[in-house]
């Protein structure tokens, strides 16, 4: 039998972004309390990834754009009911749940990244040093609580979208992981073979 043919989805840059940006939040929280300068400079990258990524999303191609992925909160519930019923639909891009947990991510990231700006300035250091750096001992250390509270609330968020990953990859019969590795995705047919998603690139 001949198997289903594939079809590119994801680009390059959105699987770069996607691997260094595992690579960088996973350094920076292991190294939260040493190797400060190693947690200081994956925290830098953290931020400068979702930057380039927030960007990306207005201007990169069809399924990289929010426009493609971002759904109002009631079509998120209906397929995230769907998804635990076992009856959602596959989608070639993001699936509306996958759509809001990137949009959830994306600005917890921010919050982190921001927070952690403002905790490393309120020391002296760092951009905004100049400005923070005369912050009373109880402000910088409530800088330094809310930086690591972010942190973990993203940690869960992460949790929450592997488990996504691996209940849509066991639905649909298809390694997302692999995907996002390749770029390509198995193409939907129609009656007749033509694709369902004939915009795809």
């Amino acid at each position: 039998m001949t198997a289903p043919a594939e079809i590119k989805v994801w680009d390059p840059l959105v699987r770069v972004f996607h691997w260094s940006l595992v690579v960088a939040f996973t350094l920076a929280f292991l190294t939260e309390d040493d190797w400060q300068w190693l947690h200081v400079i994956a925290g830098y990258t953290v931020l400068g990834l979702v930057l380039v990524r927030l960007v990306w999303g207005l201007v990169g191609p069809r399924h990289a754009r929010f426009s493609d992925f971002v759904h109002r909160p009631r079509t998120v519930w209906q397929y995230t009911q769907a998804v635990l019923r076992g009856r959602a639909e596959r989608h070639i891009g993001h699936n509306p749940a996958g759509g809001a947990m990137i949009v959830a991510l994306l600005v917890m990231l921010l919050v982190t990244t921001g927070l952690g700006l403002c905790a490393y300035g309120a020391r002296g250091n760092g951009p905004l040093g100049d400005w923070l750096g005369e912050l009373s001992a109880f402000a910088t250390d409530a800088l330094t609580e809310a930086h690591e509270l972010a942190a973990w609330l993203t940690v869960w968020l992460i949790a929450g979208h592997l488990l996504g990953v691996l209940w849509e990859s066991l639905l649909h019969r298809e390694n997302l992981v692999r995907a996002m590795i390749t770029g390509r995705k198995r193409a939907a047919k129609l009656p007749g073979g033509l694709p369902a998603d004939p915009q795809a690139p």
